[in-house]
């Protein structure tokens, strides 16, 4: 480990250790893995992990969440919050994300209290600044930390630094919730969040390890890395990937020739 990567994960265990007590957010991706994973070791049983099961999350990553705090002894609370409630994201506008995440870190502040818990902790590291987050501006408004931005770390950071420490996610792909593949303006539905579920779920059996599929009505824009386009678009998995959604739902399924990048619907946005 390099000198500067050291003194960023120092700086990390002292601004964990100055909170006392902390409920991180867990998805049980890269980032709230590593920090939950360094929180347990600085903080023992004062840091708890807080893990929310809605239609916009995958099963899934439920199940991988809870496995791995079973696995290092890490304290577990899952709950579940109806984001549909909230107009604000069922009709998806561009500050959905604020909507919800707002719900969440309410209810995850909540069980904080009820634990004893000072701090509640969300996962966003520094590249998270360059792009459209309005769920970061619900988690300010809240008052929740963000632990590895105060310590200036990147997701190449925390990637290496997982690496080290033996995480499993440590080359875990980028994930969001499926609720992020809605373009703008498409209602949110659980019947349409179960669509992408099942199409996404499809996808990885056939070994898309990075996929994305976006709704755009009962149209699927299928995203996979320019490594992935020449295989998906064989006549044999294509057909298979057709009869599939074709059965999930969609009418219509395409393939997007860009391939695939983080937050693609934001494209559409004027910044």
């Amino acid at each position: 480990m390099n000198s500067e990567l050291q003194a960023k994960l120092d700086k990390l265990k002292a601004y964990l250790k100055g909170l006392g007590s902390i409920a991180v957010g867990f998805s049980g991706g890269v980032d709230s893995t590593f920090l939950i994973s360094v929180a347990h070791e600085v903080l023992g049983d004062r840091a708890i992990a807080v893990t929310e099961a809605d239609a916009a999350v995958p099963g899934r990553e439920v199940n991988e969440a809870k496995e791995f705090c079973e696995s290092r002894g890490i304290r577990h609370i899952t709950f579940t919050v109806d984001p549909l409630t909230e107009e604000g994201y069922r009709k998806n506008s561009s500050e959905r994300c604020y909507y919800c995440k707002r719900l969440i870190f309410r209810e995850i502040r909540k069980i904080a209290e009820e634990n004893g818990i000072g701090y509640v902790a969300e996962g966003s590291n520094m590249d998270d600044l360059g792009d459209y987050r309005p769920g970061l501006r619900a988690a300010a408004e809240l008052g929740i930390t963000a632990p590895l931005r105060e310590a200036g770390l990147t997701k190449s950071d925390i990637r290496e630094l997982s690496k080290e420490m033996g995480l499993p996610t440590w080359s875990k792909p980028s994930y969001a919730c499926l609720a992020s593949r809605f373009v703008y303006g498409e209602e949110i539905t659980k019947e349409k969040l179960s669509m992408i579920d099942q199409a996404e779920q499809f996808l990885i059996d056939l070994g898309f390890i990075e996929e994305r599929v976006r709704l755009h009505g009962k149209l699927a824009r299928i995203e996979v890395p320019a490594k992935d386009i020449t295989r998906i678009a064989s006549e044999e998995v294509r057909g298979k990937i057709y009869e599939r959604f074709k059965e999930i739902g969609f009418t219509y399924v395409t393939l997007d020739l860009k391939g695939y990048r983080t937050g693609s619907m934001n494209e559409t946005l004027s910044l």
